[in-house]
């Protein structure tokens, strides 16, 4: 397990199909199981984030056809609902499905085990992943289903996180079985193989837990909800960057960014 909480190798990556399989259908419902299936009491919390790092560049642009990568509800889509036609979700959950985002009737189909995108190439002009990738065994691959299904031009939008989220062969409260973070040097090293400019590269989620701590008592909404938090926290998050170390083992190493987030333009 080494070469994987040192984030020299990205676990999963390699994995046989039998193994593939093996961790979807253990993943399949987790996220859902977790809570987000309760329609009462889900929120979903991170429009101030996606815009700071990833939709304020998008202003002023429409999309005829778009596609959210394990978009669940296609809450992430509620900012931009207006400057979308078309509007496709894979999600694996048969219980993480509405009927309609805006006035749009989302399209959902389920993924295939394998990871392939069942669309044609250079077929959307935006496609979204936040928070899905780290779910997945095979990231390289998936990335590049990502990038051939897309237009050249059109935008690919991924927020993820790039710490371990702890030791993944142990039971973890609040996460799935198989969900840990992705290297930010490898994440760079995958992106690279494939024509894109970079338009952002965005860090978050520098001690957003400690911070959130102290703000419940203020607030029942998360911390990381508010526009003001989320600028000091992108200033925190390129201020300790230094400190990023993918499999934190005392909690100094934990003051550093959690997560990335890009902004991708297909060359």
């Amino acid at each position: 397990m080494n070469p994987y909480l040192n984030g020299k190798s990205l676990y999963g990556d390699d994995f046989t199909i039998d193994e593939i399989e093996s961790w979807y259908k253990q993943e399949k419902e987790a996220y859902a199981n977790l809570g987000s299936k309760n329609t009462e009491t889900y929120w979903y919390g991170y429009h101030a984030l996606n815009n700071l790092h990833g939709f304020n560049y998008l202003k002023g642009k429409c999309f005829n056809n778009v596609l959210g990568l394990g978009a669940a509800w296609g809450h992430e889509f509620d900012v931009i609902i207006d400057q979308i036609s078309n509007l496709h979700i894979i999600e694996p959950s048969d219980q993480l499905r509405s009927e309609k985002i805006g006035n749009i009737k989302p399209v959902y189909t389920v993924p295939a085990i394998s990871g392939a995108i069942n669309y044609p190439d250079n077929y959307f002009d935006l496609v979204t992943s936040f928070g899905t990738l780290h779910h997945i065994p095979n990231i390289s691959y998936v990335i590049s289903e990502l990038y051939r299904v897309t237009k050249k031009g059109g935008y690919i939008l991924i927020r993820e996180p790039i710490i371990s989220m702890g030791d993944w062969t142990k039971p973890r409260p609040g996460l799935t079985t198989h969900e840990r973070g992705i290297p930010l040097n490898i994440f760079r090293d995958i992106l690279a193989k494939h024509p894109l400019q970079i338009i952002n590269e965005g860090l978050c989620f520098t001690m957003t837990a400690f911070f959130q701590r102290i703000w419940i008592n203020f607030s029942k909404r998360p911390i990381y909800t508010f526009k003001s938090y989320i600028l000091l926290d992108k200033w925190l998050s390129k201020l300790f960057y230094w400190n990023l170390k993918y499999h934190a083992t005392h909690k100094l190493q934990r003051i550093a960014p959690q997560s990335a987030f890009y902004v991708l333009k297909k060359l």
